[in-house]
């Protein structure tokens, strides 16, 4: 019985580089012209040419977990007290349950809005 290759495998012929390796790599003309015209591209933000058919659509289930990112904005330090039961169930979520009760609140308050409730 031949064993199959997992997905996740490394394909034969990749070798792994590191920033040294590339930084230091003889460039062709023709490649050094190929990343100037894809930089000058991205930094244009013209990104008309790309080609999406390939990209499957994404599940329900994809859709369903999906989270908004919100801009970085500098947040003021404040000092609150909660219930150990809420801290407790907070942290159980994972790290970073200090941004989830800034994340949890904002959507509060942008759902409030949103129905046009008084500030």
């Amino acid at each position: 019985m031949v064993k199959k290759s997992s997905a996740s495998s490394r394909p034969g012929g990749l070798k792994s580089m590191r920033s040294e390796d590339i930084r230091n790599r003889p460039w062709s003309e023709q490649e050094r012209r190929a990343l100037r015209h894809a930089a000058s591209r991205q930094a244009s933000g013209n990104d008309s040419d790309i080609d999406f058919r390939d990209i499957p659509r994404l599940t329900d289930e994809q859709l369903a977990n999906l989270v908004r990112l919100r801009e970085v904005r500098r947040k003021v330090a404040v000092s609150v007290r909660l219930d150990p039961k809420v801290l407790d169930w907070l942290k159980s979520k994972g790290g970073g349950y200090l941004t989830r009760i800034n994340d949890i609140l904002a959507n509060v308050m942008e759902a409030e809005r949103a129905r046009g409730a008084q500030p």
